[in-house]
């Protein structure tokens, strides 16, 4: 298996879930406590997100140990919200998924800890899930009809990659960004303008109010010919704009920089994507992560992938940012360990898309 092949460890399998099987799953990779609970068709019966923004706005961005603590004090609750939502008792459960990585360790191990407690004490089988499955997974939650092959975009504050989807659990890299994160991207520029927490949100608010072609704003490797991306240069040129304004002209001209830089990444998304899809061949094209979220970058994506005879899927706004959901979709074609062989799995604050473990290097192992 090459570095780019996608597909999921074979693991310790237990028994396949059935239509009839009830499942809970839970996310915790960054700072959302999030559960859900969901039938072996992928049925949503509720989905609980505590978002902890009021939490991070006074830092100007997500604490690790902050957010680490705020899972331990919330994540009971809304395990208990989510079964009460969906009228599921513990005792009626089948299995229990949960994001092992990536993501910040401390936030990750909550949710491990606390997954694996709940299935232990029921001896119930336990659904390791990589964070990005559950992005990928995303888009057939939305959209259960939507044709592989696709080609998915997902971006967030911590991703931005380009993957070729043949099933759900055939998928492999086809290009990402080489230094910033999308979603990082906006944020970092949020916060140059000045503008308050979660940023990328408040960045697109104000964008709607200026005029995209105000400023230009360079966008990494245009010219490279493959599907890798870059940000860092449009954080750069950002930067600089705003230090030879003078503090007038930066409030005057706000709306106009926040529309002129926004347009520049969204295009640096919107290119790449649908480039793979020509490149690729596939039936459909789709977008996922927390940037999914941005209003340009849907609307163009709806206008320019159906010109290209693409079918679209865009998840709505619960399914783009972290949420459990989608966890427990892509659980549904993952490993599913029975007790008590996950007792060992541990939380990765690095995981490759695919793994729900991390890979051990021959180099270091025991030759005996």
């Amino acid at each position: 298996m090459t570095n780019n092949d996608c597909g999921c460890n074979s693991g310790t399998h237990g028994p396949v879930l059935t239509r009839e099987s009830v499942l809970l799953a839970i996310e915790t990779s960054c700072d959302d406590s999030c559960a859900a609970v969901l039938t072996g068709d992928g049925t949503v019966l509720a989905s609980v997100v505590h978002s902890q923004d009021s939490i991070h706005e006074r830092y100007g961005g997500v604490v690790p140990e902050v957010a680490s603590r705020a899972h331990v004090e919330r994540l009971t609750a809304v395990v208990s919200e989510a079964c009460r939502q969906s009228a599921v008792a513990l005792a009626d459960l089948t299995a229990v998924a949960v994001t092992v990585g990536p993501g910040l360790i401390g936030a990750l191990l909550v949710g491990v800890q606390t997954a694996k407690a709940i299935a232990w004490s029921r001896r119930l089988p336990l659904i390791p899930v990589n964070h990005v499955h559950g992005h990928l997974a995303a888009v057939w939650l939305a959209d259960p009809a939507a044709r592989f092959p696709m080609v998915t975009l997902v971006a967030s504050g911590g991703h931005t990659a380009l993957f070729r989807v043949d099933g759900k659990d055939r998928f492999r890299c086809l290009g990402q960004t080489v230094d910033d994160a999308a979603g990082e991207a906006f944020d970092k520029g949020a916060r140059l303008l000045g503008l308050g927490y979660p940023g990328g949100r408040e960045l697109d608010e104000l964008a709607e109010k200026g005029d995209p072609l105000a400023f230009t704003f360079p966008i990494g490797l245009r010219r490279s010919g493959g599907l890798d991306m870059s940000f860092s240069g449009v954080k750069t040129a950002l930067y600089y704009l705003l230090r030879d304004m003078t503090p007038g002209e930066r409030s005057e001209r706000a709306a106009d920089v926040a529309a002129s830089y926004r347009a520049a990444v969204v295009e640096a998304l919107i290119s790449r994507l649908l480039q793979a899809g020509r490149t690729e061949r596939v039936f459909t094209v789709a977008l996922a992560g927390g940037v999914a979220a941005n209003s340009l970058l849907r609307r163009r994506l709806l206008k320019e992938g159906v010109e290209a005879g693409l079918e679209v899927v865009v998840p709505p706004f619960a399914f783009c940012t972290d949420n459990a959901a989608m966890i427990g979709a892509a659980a549904l074609s993952g490993p599913v360990l029975r007790y008590p062989a996950y007792l060992g799995v541990d939380a990765s604050a690095s995981l490759a898309l695919g793994d729900w473990e991390p890979r051990k290097d021959p180099a270091v192992l025991d030759p005996a």
